[in-house]
């Protein structure tokens, strides 16, 4: 199971030391620390996953980073959402959080449109109107 959380609203300055300073600082443990950077320029995306070792220290974690201040910001922590998109195999919908399933649209108009059966009520409206 994975502790990490998702420590974000950095400043672009913030690198995986300052990150692992701050954590020793306050007496915190953390596995791994993993700043995002853009792969082009290699700045940073403004946020960062922090590994703990247990979900004890995963919300200690969050606790004391989560709304706390750095510079003209508000830093946020919380637990870290699995990848969407990515490794879910291509042409099956992701399950909804809610346990209902998304099932794809249907498109609409055309001019190969099959004509679709009508109902009885549905044949008389139109000769009605």
């Amino acid at each position: 199971m994975s502790f990490t959380v998702f420590l974000g609203n950095l400043p672009t300055w913030v690198t995986a030391d300052d990150i692992k300073q701050w954590l020793a600082a306050e007496d915190l443990v953390a596995d791994a620390v993993k700043v995002i950077r853009n792969h082009e320029t290699q700045e940073s995306k403004g946020f960062a996953f922090v590994e703990a070792p247990t979900n004890d220290e995963m919300q200690a974690i969050i606790r004391r980073f989560d709304r706390a201040p750095l510079e003209d910001r508000l830093l946020r922590a919380n637990p870290a959402q699995p990848p969407k998109g990515k490794d879910a195999p291509r042409g099956v919908p992701a399950p909804a959080a809610n346990g209902i399933r998304n099932e794809p649209r249907r498109k609409r108009g055309g001019r190969n449109r099959e004509p679709q059966p009508r109902s009885a009520f549905a044949t008389e409206l139109a000769k009605a109107l």
